[in-house]
């Protein structure tokens, strides 16, 4: 399974093995080296985490380059950091988050980040959970760099993850002109075409994004 599939996964654990969590996503670098949510399992994630990444601060940010956790127990608190991240979570229906770094040897390349609707949602056992599936991606993205080499590595999630924005996009675009049709749907037609005219699922998807531009 490609590394940003195994990624998502591991977020889609998260979100059910732990109850308090609505959603979560993975901060990690772009093609321009600049912070983006590039794994999420709800569109909410990258929505929210668009203020911090815009501020330049934010408990995904702090956890990624301290290497450490960053918890927020209560968004609604005036006195907690993180202004217009609390702004963008509160707007959402957000009300707990917390942040944990992604974790190599030679340091920290990104952050897991977790959102709960309900206040000082991550505590005791949730957060010991949190740590070992951080800890598990974290040594998968580690595994990954000792096999293929930074510099490979690095440019082969990009792609993998610039396909899956891509294939979002289309689904959207699908949607929004089907009425009725759902996300699985929408891949599944992906998928047909894809098979029918013998093209790649990603190269379908670019045509529909381009054309809709």
């Amino acid at each position: 399974m490609p590394l940003d599939a195994t990624l998502t996964e591991i977020a889609k654990i998260v979100t059910e093995s732990m109850a308090p969590v609505a959603f979560a996503g993975m901060s990690l670098f772009d093609d321009d080296g600049r912070p983006t949510t590039a794994i999420f399992t709800d569109p909410e994630s990258p929505e929210i985490d668009a203020a911090q990444y815009a501020a330049g601060s934010g408990p995904c940010l702090d956890a990624w380059h301290r290497g450490e956790q960053v918890v927020i127990h209560d968004i609604a608190d005036p006195d907690a950091p993180y202004v217009e991240f609390r702004a963008a979570a509160f707007a959402h229906g957000i009300r707990s988050t917390l942040s944990l770094p992604l974790l190599i040897e030679s340091g920290s390349v990104g952050a897991l980040n977790l959102y709960a609707t309900r206040k000082e949602a991550f505590r005791g056992q949730d957060r010991e959970i949190a740590e070992e599936l951080a800890a598990v991606a974290g040594a998968l993205i580690a595994n990954s760099l000792a096999y293929w080499g930074a510099f490979e590595t690095t440019e082969h999630l990009q792609a993998a993850l610039h396909s899956r924005s891509v294939i979002e996009q289309a689904k959207g675009i699908l949607m929004a002109e089907t009425p009725g049709l759902g996300a699985e749907g929408a891949f599944e037609t992906l998928k047909a075409a894809s098979q029918r005219e013998n093209t790649k699922l990603r190269e379908i998807a670019a045509r529909i994004v381009d054309r809709r531009s």
